[in-house]
């Protein structure tokens, strides 16, 4: 049953990836299983008899939304990939610390300046007025 039902789904991804694909394909076999019904009400130019396009300018402008539309949806899939790429938390980056021998343990000396003596020039110039 479990079997079935992930090759429906399977199937069903299957077919909507072509669909996808074959949407300017399909506007031009709707144009001509429907020219005559296209050409007479949905025309742009039905109302000018000097213009006889057989409504061609109404597939070139399902055309063109179906291109805006498949622009519009790569520009979206780009950058949501890009913010995923940043976004991605799942990735640890661990660094190995270096190892350290003993010598270098004991030979290891830390230099501490107290936050409070001058570290500037001027501090060393400009001084209060000795008794």
């Amino acid at each position: 049953m479990k079997s079935f039902k992930r090759q429906g789904i399977g199937l069903g991804l299957i077919l909507l990836m072509l669909l996808k694909a074959w949407v300017i394909p399909l506007i031009y076999l709707d144009y001509e299983i429907r020219k005559d019904f296209i050409a007479s009400t949905l025309c742009i130019n039905r109302d000018k008899p000097m213009v006889i396009c057989n409504g061609k300018c109404y597939l070139a402008e399902k055309v063109a939304e179906a291109e805006r539309q498949k622009q519009q949806q790569s520009e979206q899939d780009y950058m949501s990939s890009l913010i995923y790429q940043v976004m991605d938390t799942m990735t640890v980056y661990s660094f190995p610390p270096a190892p350290i021998s003993e010598e270098e343990v004991s030979s290891l000396s830390y230099f501490y300046k107290s936050a409070f003596l001058g570290r500037l020039v001027p501090d060393r110039i400009f001084h209060p007025p000795l008794a």
